[in-house]
């Protein structure tokens, strides 16, 4: 036989897929505070998702691909009229979630959204609930859909702990796909064949490259990308349904599969791993940690590694407001991956370019006080030029100690530091931030203005009254647990 020949025997599964799939089909949650904490973080993207809806650039994007298609038990898209099929439904969903970069973040080796999962997860819900509810079936409730937000949040957020996707090129959107689709799966009936086949697919599939996150390309496909993957995690998942054979060794397979073709070269330095660094590591097993960790964005709609500088540059403020003119230079100290990924000079040419720059979500706070999604508008930005002027004051510089903790497991900083001095030889004090408003060592302080945030993003889209009972529906868990999905997704519908 010759040497060259492949040898056709097909393998098992490998064992990263089965574990995810075992995770989602046979893990029962019973941690109160991931499920307590899935309530909070149901209630922030969905406020996320409405306020979204002000902005034309982002609704444009929305509703059916053919005008005026009937879905049959479709599901909605919360604040507005829209009924779609799941798989656009999915998309709609996870583009106004993402749109402003306001919902909640995971910070490891890898970064992203996990809330982004939430656009795949209410779509198949809602639909499968009105597809059961057609047939007199026993319906899908609010407590599955939370127990599918902390299944997702885990799986992407185990994967993100030591594996750095970004560093070989690839957005961190892929682990929306592969969460998604495995949770999706499950919503949908799946058998643990039809989970692994879709989750195969997940994987072969062409990934997303970074290049519409930085310099000089960052544009709003980063709003829309996590739709994107979610999207496409329903398609998957219902073929798998269908029946879809899967690709076993969709990873490992030796030069097609995933380690080899895509992470097997770093992005930097275009250096070759070895075979064993190609492996993801997974330092833990598939549980609660991650819902129960994970980092809401309270305060600013900014990428997050810029929250503490925000929060930092509003502390200072009533200092400087009157001396903008007189600034000399900005001190900004910060953590490695800030530098890496939103720290920019030179223009910035459109509102996503500009809610992923550091120095102008500092700049802004300085001059204004606050930092809000229509401050990275072209109209906002052309009227002022003072936000340019202070960005090319800024003296960026990283500090080791933030680096470390910013990596370390029990504590997680995002740590951001800023001092301004004059031109006349005073200076501000250095004030420091480690740890943002929405961060785990911050809950009981955060939780308050999550809440408020919440209502405040209700009443742009909603009457007050629908807004009281949103609010106190969502208040109530045990009330929110039992509500069939289709009943929840129902108050969230305007004509």
């Amino acid at each position: 036989m010759s040497a060259n020949v492949d040898l056709n025997h097909r393998p098992d599964y490998d064992p990263e897929l089965q574990a995810i799939a075992d995770y989602v089909l046979e893990y029962r949650i019973d941690s109160e505070e991931a499920l307590e904490t899935a309530r909070h973080c149901l209630m922030d993207t969905l406020g996320c998702g409405l306020l979204a809806l002000r902005f034309p650039e982002c609704t444009k994007l929305l509703g059916p691909l053919v005008e005026g298609t009937v879905v049959p038990n479709g599901a909605r898209v919360p604040g507005t009229g829209l009924t779609l099929d799941p798989v656009k439904a999915a998309w709609d969903i996870g583009c106004i979630v993402r749109w402003l970069d306001y919902n909640d973040t995971w910070l490891a080796a890898e970064w992203g959204h996990p809330s982004d999962n939430l656009g795949g997860i209410l779509a198949v819900a809602d639909h499968r609930s009105r597809r059961r509810l057609s047939r007199g079936q026993v319906l899908l409730t609010m407590r599955d859909v939370l127990e599918a937000m902390v299944m997702a949040h885990e799986i992407q957020g185990v994967l993100a702990l030591e594996n750095s996707f970004n560093r070989v090129g690839l957005d961190h959107v892929l682990l929306v796909k592969v969460a998604s689709t495995a949770v999706v799966a499950k919503l949908m009936g799946a058998d643990r064949e039809q989970v692994l086949s879709a989750l195969s697919h997940a994987f072969v599939d062409g990934q997303s490259l970074r290049t519409y996150r930085h310099a000089p390309n960052a544009g709003s496909r980063k709003s829309w990308a996590a739709g994107d993957a979610s999207s496409r995690a329903v398609r998957l998942a219902d073929m798998a349904m269908r029946g879809e054979m899967g690709v076993p060794s969709a990873l490992t397979a030796s030069q097609w599969g995933f380690y080899d073709v895509s992470f097997s070269k770093t992005n930097r330095d275009q250096r070759i791993k070895p075979p064993e660094e190609r492996r993801f590591r997974l330092p833990r097993s598939y549980g609660t940690h991650v819902m129960e960790n994970v980092l809401f964005k309270i305060s600013f709609p900014a990428e997050f590694h810029a929250q503490t500088a925000a929060e930092a540059a509003v502390t200072l403020y009533p200092e400087v407001k009157n001396r903008l003119d007189e600034i000399e230079r900005i001190e900004v100290t910060t953590h490695e991956s800030a530098i890496r990924i939103i720290s920019k000079q030179g223009e910035l040419t459109n509102p996503a370019d500009r809610d992923h720059c550091l120095q102008y979500m500092i700049a802004v706070p300085l001059a204004f006080g606050k930092l809000t999604a229509e401050h990275y508008e072209d109209a906002f930005h052309e009227a002022h030029p003072i936000i340019d002027a202070l960005r090319t004051k800024m003296e960026v510089v990283e500090e080791p100690r933030y680096t470390r903790d910013y990596l370390e497991a029990d504590k997680r900083s995002i740590a951001n530091a800023i001092q301004i001095f004059f031109r006349d030889g005073t200076q501000t004090d250095r004030v420091e931030v480690e740890y943002p408003i929405g961060h785990r060592r911050r809950r009981e302080e955060g939780i308050p203005l999550l809440k408020e945030k919440f209502r405040h993003n209700l009443a742009t889209r909603f009457p007050a009254g629908r807004c009281r009972h949103i609010f106190s529906l969502c208040e109530d868990r045990a009330a929110l647990e039992a509500m069939p999905v289709s009943d929840f997704m129902d108050l969230w519908v305007t004509q």
